[in-house]
């Protein structure tokens, strides 16, 4: 099978495709790297900036490439925001890709319309980047996202690709339920793919001093939510300087951030997810226990009844500080649950398994 891979978050799509590949499909990869986390890919289709000279640049090398981008059975998009283009130019792509390839799917990857309808209209959600319960959350990134995702070019754009495309494919349960009420015949959930095969999993002894790893993405803290998990964690890091220390690092690109997480126990990430992400599950392969989104939601969607190595917090500053003092006072716990997140990731996660899972689904449509 012949395969097109557009777009990337957080490593997802190169991931995918070296599964893809160990099955024997012909896979190409093209995307902007996600910028400067500079992920693999085959063809790039760089933007360094939102500069207009960077926006020329990068829509004639998009044009450029266009003629590469045809005669493909499987066409798969990472979002609606699959190019770094506004999303009236990004449509044009996107019929291109229709009318000159088979089938087409949209990945729910992401914050898109779908997802920020469910936050914002239901109740599906105990609480998400956009709500903690019925409270609004009303930051400056959410108020440029609400604008664009929900009510602007975006969300128009996603509900054309996702009313026509031949599929879509969830990676998490909070995806899942936004998609498929509107498209239960066509949504599916497939779990994250994770190529471990360059990972060396250690499961981590009891330390004496538990190292915390933090990885900052500036642009989007309170989005992750480090903007709040980080503070809490220093506190008490001030308070038991002798057990604990924080591995803090800022928008650093992708093959270093795997480098500096190695002589970590712990990971913080994603306050406001049910499930862990792909840096949350590169750790984990690793031997880390990763403290973040780990809803029973989570375990549900995969099917599995014993596992449970992630620390779940609520976004609640006296919650996850308890978890926290908790984890450094009973240090004892960590060989168990970086054993635990090793399996979890190998049991679920393996990106050919995964791989094989996106072929069923694209071969059924």
């Amino acid at each position: 099978m012949k395969i097109l891979l557009l777009g990337e978050f957080s490593g997802l799509h190169w991931n995918l495709a070296e599964g893809l590949r160990a099955l024997g499909c012909h896979v190409t990869v093209a995307s902007d790297g996600c910028g400067w986390r500079n992920y693999p890919r085959d063809i790039a289709l760089d933007r360094p900036t939102d500069s207009l000279r960077h926006g020329i640049a990068c829509l004639l090398s998009i044009l450029r490439h266009l003629p590469e981008f045809r005669g493909y059975d499987v066409v798969q998009l990472i979002s609606p925001y699959f190019l770094r283009l506004r999303s009236e130019r990004t449509l044009p792509v996107y019929r291109y890709l229709k009318r000159h390839n088979g089938k087409v799917f949209l990945g729910a990857f992401g914050t898109d319309y779908y997802y920020a309808r469910a936050c914002m209209e239901t109740d599906t959600f105990r609480y998400s980047d956009f709500k903690i319960g019925d409270r609004y959350r009303d930051t400056p990134f959410n108020r440029v996202t609400l604008q664009d995702w929900y009510h602007g070019a975006s969300a128009r754009a996603t509900r054309a690709i996702a009313q026509t495309c031949d599929g879509i494919i969830a990676c998490l349960w909070e995806y899942y339920v936004s998609y498929r009420p509107h498209f239960p015949r066509k949504t599916v959930f497939i779990p994250l793919p994770i190529d471990r095969r360059e990972i060396v999993p250690r499961v981590r002894a009891v330390p004496q001093v538990l190292n915390f790893f933090v990885g900052v993405q500036t642009a989007r803290s309170n989005l992750k939510g480090t903007d709040i998990m980080l503070p809490v964690l220093r506190q008490v890091q001030r308070r038991y300087p002798n057990l604990c220390r924080i591995t803090e690092v800022h928008d650093v690109p992708y093959d270093r951030y795997r480098q500096l997480m190695d002589d970590a126990d712990v990971q913080l990430d994603q306050l406001y997810s049910y499930t862990p992400s792909m840096n949350s599950l590169l750790a984990m392969a690793k031997g880390l226990t990763v403290v973040g989104g780990g809803e029973p939601e989570n375990y549900d969607i995969i099917n599995e009844p014993r596992l449970r190595p992630i620390i779940n917090v609520l976004p609640d500053r006296q919650d996850i500080y308890r978890k926290l003092e908790d984890l450094v006072l009973h240090r004892e716990r960590i060989p168990e649950l970086s054993a635990q997140s090793i399996e979890y990731v190998a049991r679920h996660h393996d990106h050919i398994e995964v791989a094989r899972r996106y072929l069923d689904f694209w071969s059924r449509r």
